[in-house]
């Protein structure tokens, strides 16, 4: 409009917060009175994905990502109600080294399947079992409580195998913090119990060799669709996450 003055906020500001403003007239270093304070809140944050960095709360009810099959909301999160249940996202920008990170809860150590997959990573939505870019961890329900994992980048594949299996004795009561890492050449899960804060339960990794982890496109899962084992080997179910956290930072 003629005569009308904007400002444009070029700082990220925090979610569901109310901010104040009011503005004066200046003239040749002259100052007129202040207006009337004015206020706006800003939006609750229900998530983003920017190039290669994804965050989804999934704790008002709405995801970022891709349904597939039965959830339940609630405000602790997204309950994966079976097997067939996954949440998936596609990173406009592919994220070579970084974190992903969940919080989950609700979750015992016996859970049904035998290879089933609480969180992954893919190059596009081929097979997962068989995905040349893939990075899985697992939660299985036979043995129950085990936790298994593989990462495939573009020259090297590194897994857990035979006794590096490990049992953890998941509790339904109690939140855990999964947090998965890629950078430098090596690859390590980390889980503490009670969230961010508690003791650490578990912690494993391996180095790899060569080029980075590269997947063109990059796609992440909650869960992890069907592949060619089998429903046995899809989503850990009955299971609620919280917090998704994919990125270059901490």
């Amino acid at each position: 409009l003629v005569g009308s003055t904007s400002f444009k906020v070029t700082v990220e500001l925090d979610s569901n917060v109310r901010h104040t403003w009011r503005v004066r007239p200046e003239l040749d270093g002259a100052f007129g009175p202040w207006s009337a304070v004015a206020s706006f809140l800003t939006p609750e944050d229900v998530g983003y994905i920017r190039g290669n960095e994804l965050y989804d709360p999934l704790t008002k009810g709405k995801t970022v990502g891709t349904i597939n099959g039965p959830v339940t909301w609630s405000a602790a999160g997204v309950r994966l109600e079976s097997q067939l249940s996954y949440i998936s996202y596609e990173l406009p920008q592919t994220l070579t080294e970084g974190e992903f990170s969940i919080i989950t809860s609700g979750m015992a150590a016996n859970t049904e399947g035998h290879k089933t997959k609480l969180f992954a990573m893919a190059q596009g939505f081929s097979d997962i079992v068989t995905n040349d870019r893939r990075m899985t961890v697992e939660k299985r329900g036979d043995p129950a409580g085990v936790v298994a994992w593989r990462f495939i980048t573009h020259d090297d594949s590194v897994d857990t195998e035979g006794s590096e299996r490990q049992f953890v004795n998941f509790q339904a009561s109690e939140t855990y913090f999964w947090q998965a890492t890629w950078r430098s050449n090596f690859f390590n899960l980390l889980i503490k119990e009670g969230g961010v804060n508690g003791p650490t339960i578990y912690e494993k990794g391996k180095p790899f060799q060569g080029r980075p982890y590269d997947p063109i496109p990059h796609v992440i899962y909650l869960g992890a669709p069907v592949g060619r084992s089998g429903e046995g080997g899809a989503s850990v179910d009955n299971v609620t996450i919280r917090q998704v956290w994919v990125s270059g930072r901490p």
